[in-house]
């Protein structure tokens, strides 16, 4: 296997320095589980590693307004909760700039040709930060200045976000509701916090119809989950023609998960990885967002990964 054909994997151990608290569903523990199952693996040596390292405030400028990064900055010092699920510690700030940086990274390497795919596997995760506004235990929305880096400091034209969090990416339809040269396309439980997502929210001006979503009902499973994706998506995303695809790759629609009620299986969430990669044919990156049962979400990066790497 050359480099320029490997599967990237970015993470850092200080992502387990983000400081929710006692009982918060999101914690380290569920990177924990996910890096030691990656390892127990017999490709885990296959993956080629990649060093976050945190974006700038100018890169998270791509999608929030300065005055935004500057209250998080003040809370994290004083940890202050930015929501009432979304608590934050004094490094909360330097690890969510990290966190992007991760995906950043991740997206660099599929540019610059070392990888032909990426996963990072990063928190705070991001589909629920809107321009101005922390919610949902996200603080930046990594996917969506990972869009924005791509189109300015790398010239991509049409980038396509493929957001199978079992929660509705709310902040990622909001940055780019109107811009036509997004795709977005969530799927997710409803009804469920946050409480949009409905099939009618398609966009706005110049960019209606590249919004698509597809809100499920409680107790959906893979083959519910996969019908959609290769009769809705897939001529969707055909339809667009991305030069990039970004996936919010949560997995908290896992029948394991405690957050939910959706009967997702491992096996399922390979699947419509194989899916999307199939109709991206090229440059894709997945960045973590939910996913609370340990068992659930370390299974499910791991088929996840082993999927991407039959594509890459």
């Amino acid at each position: 296997m050359t480099a320029s054909k490997k599967t990237g994997f970015a993470y850092h151990p200080d992502y387990l320095k983000h400081d929710t608290g006692g009982g918060h569903p999101e914690r380290p523990e569920r990177l924990q589980a996910s890096i030691e199952a990656l390892q127990a693996s017999d490709f885990w040596a296959e993956l080629y590693q990649i060093e976050p390292t945190p974006a700038t405030v100018d890169q998270i400028c791509y999608a929030h307004p300065r005055a935004y990064v500057d209250l998080v900055k003040r809370n994290c010092e004083q940890s202050i909760p930015l929501d009432y699920d979304t608590p934050v510690s004094p490094a909360s700030f330097d690890i969510a700039r990290l966190s992007t940086g991760g995906v950043l990274r991740a997206a660099e390497a599929v540019m610059a040709g070392t990888v032909r795919n990426a996963f990072a596997l990063v928190r705070p995760p991001g589909h629920h930060a809107t321009p101005d506004r922390a919610m949902g235990f996200c603080l930046f929305n990594n996917i969506a200045i990972t869009a924005r880096y791509l189109q300015r400091e790398h010239g991509m034209g049409r980038v396509a976000i493929v957001d199978w969090d079992v929660h509705h990416g709310n902040g990622t339809q909001d940055i780019f509701y109107d811009d036509p040269s997004v795709f977005f396309f969530s799927i997710h439980q409803s009804p469920l916090y946050p409480g949009s997502g409905m099939v009618n929210e398609t966009g706005s001006g110049t960019a209606v119809g590249t919004t698509l979503n597809a809100p499920m009902p409680p107790g959906s499973d893979a083959g519910d989950y996969i019908e959609v994706f290769k009769n809705t998506l897939r001529p969707a995303l055909l339809d667009f023609s991305p030069e990039f695809v970004l996936i919010s790759a949560g997995f908290d629609a896992h029948q394991l998960d405690p957050l939910a009620a959706i009967d997702m299986t491992t096996e399922g969430f390979a699947t419509l990885t194989e899916i999307v990669a199939e109709i991206c044919e090229g440059r894709l990156v997945s960045a973590l967002e939910g996913g609370y049962s340990l068992k659930g979400v370390s299974e499910s990066v791991v088929a996840h990964i082993e999927r991407l790497m039959r594509y890459s």
